[in-house]
């Protein structure tokens, strides 16, 4: 937990920088992902502690100058390093697209479920009850969960609705034994 809000804030912080500069914090970031992404190697690199830090910065460097990555964006990267805190990274670049997609109004999230997959109809209804619920255009997708007997855990953004049997017992237990 103590990491999430530690990434939100360096999410922040790099979200109003770009603005003040204006670049997209989010393109810099993704270019970044897709990189790390494609090569483990880099991965490896950039992550493992086998790796001095001046090893990380100069790959670091290489890699961002080739993508284009914005300068300040290739500091703020490096000051991860410096500070042991690159493992953050991915934390911070869903931050960022979390609060770039709340700008803009938009809210991604997640339908868990016991089966393999939702009816459009089901969804459909959800969706429409989030966005009225929270007056922002909504997006989910769906994920099987083993740990759910039936119903449904729906999760976007910090708005979480549990209808699934589990909870409901759960809260059936809590008022007969109470």
């Amino acid at each position: 937990m103590k990491e999430q809000v530690i990434a939100k804030t360096y999410a922040q912080a790099i979200r109003s920088i770009s603005k003040d500069e204006a670049f997209d914090a989010v393109n810099e970031l993704v270019k970044f992902n897709n990189a790390v992404n494609i090569s483990s190697e880099l991965e490896q690199v950039l992550f493992l502690e086998a790796f001095s830090e001046e090893e990380k910065i100069g790959v670091l460097e290489d890699i961002t100058n080739k993508l284009g990555i914005h300068k300040t964006v290739q500091n703020f990267m490096k000051y991860l390093i410096n500070e042991k805190r690159m493992n953050l990274i991915n934390m911070i670049y869903k931050e960022v697209v979390i609060m770039d997609d709340d700008e803009k109004g938009f809210l991604k999230g997640s339908i868990q479920g016991s089966s393999e997959s939702i009816d459009d109809e089901t969804k459909k209804r959800i969706i429409e009850h989030l966005e009225k619920k929270l007056n922002k255009k909504v997006n989910l997708s769906y994920e099987k969960n083993e740990k759910i007997t039936a119903g449904y855990r729906v999760s976007a953004g910090d708005y979480l609705m549990d209808a699934s049997l589990d909870n409901q017992f759960d809260e059936f237990k809590k008022t007969i034994m109470f």
